[in-house]
Order: C-alpha cells, then sequence, then structure tokens
C-alpha cells in the first residue's frame, strides 16, 4: 500500500512538471537563445551556456502557479487537476460541514471527520456503529447496506440531549474496495421551521373562523326570526361589529408581525431617548388606563437616556406591554414604569420595567408567553380583546434590536416585565 501510495505521489510530481515545462517552454527557448547568443559572443564556454539553461528549466519547474506565459485552456486544466488529485480523502471529507463516517464491510469504523465528532461525539477508529447508533432504522440502513452493497437513505431522529433531526445516506465508496460512507444532513432547522408554519396556520385560521362563525350565525339570525326585532338586531349589529373589529386587529397584528421577520436584524446609528419614548407612550394610552381603573406612576429621568433603535418599533413595544399591563392587572389599580441604566461592564444597557399590581402569572406559563397565539387565559384574552399576538411582536422587534425581554412573576403580586435594550 505504502509503495501504491509513493509511486502515486512521484507520478502525480512528474506529471506536475511536465505541465509546467509544457507551460513555459517559449519562456525556457527565449532564454536558452539568449544564453547561447551571449556566451558565443563573449567567447565563453559551451558548458556553462549548458547549465545555465538547465538552470532555467529548472526554476520554471519549481515556481509555483501561474507561469509568466499564457496558458491554454487544457494545460491550465491539467495543472489544476494534478493539485486536486494531491489531496487526500480525510482532507476531502474534512472539509464537508455535514458529518461523515467511512466504515469497512464490518461495519466497522475507519474515519469520522470534525463535523461527526462534533456532532456524535468521538468515534474511535474501529467502532461498531450497530453499537453507536442503536435505533432500528440505523440497524437495518447499516445491516442492508453491508449485505446488499447497495446506497440506502432514511429519516433519523434524536433526542438526546437535543432533538436533532436527520438524512441519512448510505453508500459504497469506489468500485469493490469494501469501504462505505455514511452522510448525515441536519434537516433540524426545517423540520422546526415547518412545524412553526403549520401551527402559525393552525392557530389563525382558528383564531379567525370563530368570529366568522359568529357572524355568520347572527346573520342567518337577522335574516329569520329576528328579521323584525329591532331590538335584537342593534344587539347583533354591535357583536358583529366587535367580531369584525378583533378580526381586523388580527390581521394588523399578523402583517405587523410578517413585516418584522422579514428583517430579523437592524442596523440603525439613530439614538432614541427612552425616556421621551416612554413618556409618549404613557400619554397616548392615559384614556386607556382611566377606563380600566389603573393609575400609572412613570418618573421620567432628568436627563436623556440614549440606545439606538428604531423609534417606531420601541413605541409598539411599548405599548403592548403597557396595555396588557392595563388589561390584565386592573385589578391592582396601579401601573408602575421605572428606566435604570447599567454603564459599568462591557454590555452597557438601558432597562425599562413595566409591574402591574394584579393577579400575576403561573411559573409553568412565563416561558410560553411570547409564543404567537399562546394564552394563560383565553376567556380573559378573548374578553380583553386580545390577539394571541403582542408579545410576540414584542419578542421580535427586541431580537431586531438585539435586546431581550425577562418576566418576573408571582400569582397574587402582578408582573414584571423588563426589556433590555443595549446602550452603545
Amino acid at each position: 500500500m505504502a509503495e501504491q501510495s509513493g509511486g502515486s505521489s512521484s507520478q502525480r510530481r512528474a506529471g506536475i512538471a511536465r505541465a509546467r515545462l509544457k507551460g513555459m517552454r517559449w519562456v525556457i527557448a527565449a532564454a536558452a537563445i539568449a544564453i547561447l547568443v551571449v556566451n558565443q559572443l563573449a567567447g565563453g564556454n559551451i558548458l556553462v551556456a549548458v547549465v545555465a539553461i538547465l538552470f532555467v528549466a529548472g526554476v520554471a519547474i519549481a515556481i509555483p502557479g501561474r507561469p509568466l506565459t499564457r496558458r491554454s485552456d487544457g494545460q491550465a486544466a491539467t495543472i489544476r487537476d494534478a493539485d486536486v488529485d494531491a489531496l487526500s480523502g480525510r482532507e476531502l471529507a474534512a472539509a464537508v460541514p455535514d458529518p461523515i463516517i467511512v466504515f469497512d464491510k464490518h461495519g466497522s469504523a475507519l474515519y469520522a471527520n470534525p463535523a461527526a465528532t462534533t456532532a456524535f461525539g468521538l468515534i474511535p477508529e474501529g467502532t461498531l456503529l450497530q453499537l453507536k447508533f442503536r435505533a432500528p432504522e440505523m440497524q437495518q440502513l447499516i445491516d442492508g447496506v453491508l449485505k446488499n452493497r447497495r446506497a440506502g437513505a432514511i429519516d433519523y431522529a434524536e433526542r438526546v440531549p437535543i432533538e436533532r433531526a436527520f438524512r441519512v445516506a448510505v453508500l459504497p465508496v469506489g468500485q469493490n474496495s469494501g469501504l462505505f460512507l455514511i452522510l448525515f444532513k441536519d434537516q433540524s432547522e426545517s423540520r422546526r421551521i415547518d412545524r412553526m408554519r403549520a401551527d402559525f396556520i393552525a392557530n389563525a385560521s382558528h383564531e379567525l373562523r370563530t368570529p366568522l362563525a359568529s357572524i355568520a350565525g347572527f346573520i342567518e339570525t337577522l335574516r329569520g326570526p329576528a328579521r323584525n326585532d329591532e331590538k335584537a338586531r342593534e344587539n347583533f349589529l354591535q357583536i358583529m361589529h366587535t367580531q369584525t373589529s378583533r378580526m381586523a386587529r388580527l390581521i394588523d397584528d399578523l402583517l405587523s408581525l410578517s413585516r418584522i421577520e422579514m428583517k430579523p436584524y437592524l442596523r440603525s446609528d439613530e439614538k432614541i431617548d427612552i425616556g421621551e419614548t416612554v413618556a409618549g407612550v404613557v400619554e397616548s394610552l392615559g384614556h386607556m388606563a382611566r377606563d380600566s381603573g389603573v393609575v400609572v406612576a412613570f418618573a421620567r429621568p432628568d436627563h436623556p437616556v440614549l440606545a439606538p433603535g428604531s423609534r417606531d418599533e420601541l413605541i409598539q413595544v411599548f405599548e403592548n406591554l403597557l396595555e396588557n399591563a392595563c388589561k390584565y392587572g386592573a385589578s391592582g389599580g396601579r401601573v408602575d414604569i421605572s428606566i435604570a441604566e447599567t454603564r459599568s461592564g462591557p454590555n452597557p444597557e438601558v432597562a425599562v420595567t413595566i409591574r402591574d399590581h394584579g393577579p400575576g402569572i403561573a411559573e409553568e406559563h412565563i416561558p410560553r408567553i411570547t409564543e404567537r397565539f399562546y394564552r394563560v387565559d383565553v376567556e380573559t384574552s378573548r374578553s380583553q380583546k386580545g390577539t394571541g399576538l403582542g408579545l410576540a411582536i414584542v419578542k421580535h422587534i427586541l431580537t431586531r434590536h438585539e435586546a431581550r425581554l425577562t418576566v418576573r412573576s408571582k400569582l397574587g403580586d402582578g408582573a414584571a416585565f423588563t426589556v433590555h435594550l443595549p446602550s452603545q
């Protein structure tokens, strides 16, 4: 095996040398003529001239890269092919970002590229793949390839330590080499996006179907039994107006969320005065707070508190949070808003906290409240004209600003939502 490897390496080097000599032949010829002419005129020794010509040829072979003369496409391809041939299978496999394992006819691993080691841990040479991957579908795939010497592919999922989905393909390497290759194509992200898309469509359809069914029922009643009942007609029309308004809010929120997701990252050099922005939101929602019987207490800083971002989007964040505090924390009768600055440390930030004194949120709900259409209390949310998308919009906007949202809550003691904005 070593002799064959050495022979093939010598052949490659010889091929490269011949290709470079061919590409540089006119330069070498011109140099040889010049050396002979100068040598003749100077009355020199012909042996010196021959040595000089051989030296020029050696330099032409030794110089890597593009020769001074223009090569034809065929000559360039010859040199490129020789360079590619010099690469080993390990080097090629190591450059592939997907996990690759090479194994023999006994199912023993011979090589695992760095991506495979990262994904599945250390796979020493000689490891039996049937023992490494114990899922029945993987056992069948490997056994089938070893017995039939034919390529195969399956979908394979791992749930520990995290859930991952792969498309696994196994195929023979070369002809009659007795070696096989198993390739893992990670499809976790695409599967997650597919699930999100399906859940989103299902939830949006459900949210729209409920008011539509209500409106259709009232229309049928107005066209039948309540045709001449003026009192019932006014009542039904008011309900229909409420339901259409709810659908309009839902569609507006869906469009807003879609626009935000289309541009997941925001680059803004604009500095926003957070104190001024929050004060404007408090003023604009003052009537809603009064209607809910809530007093909003906000101690505005006496100096500008600046953070980069989009003013309109940050207004939308604070409006959503303050509106939720007034709706769902109304029983507490008070909402406190504070702004704190952290200038020391490697990550200076501005923290805006909106705290209500209502019933609070149970701990098990907190990790999920920013999911689309997730509601802690469905009936309360609908009675408050919520769409279930407000906190999802807040989360996506803050992600665009490289910011984050933290929630602290205890049942019976209200909830505090804090927006952490980078100040630089």
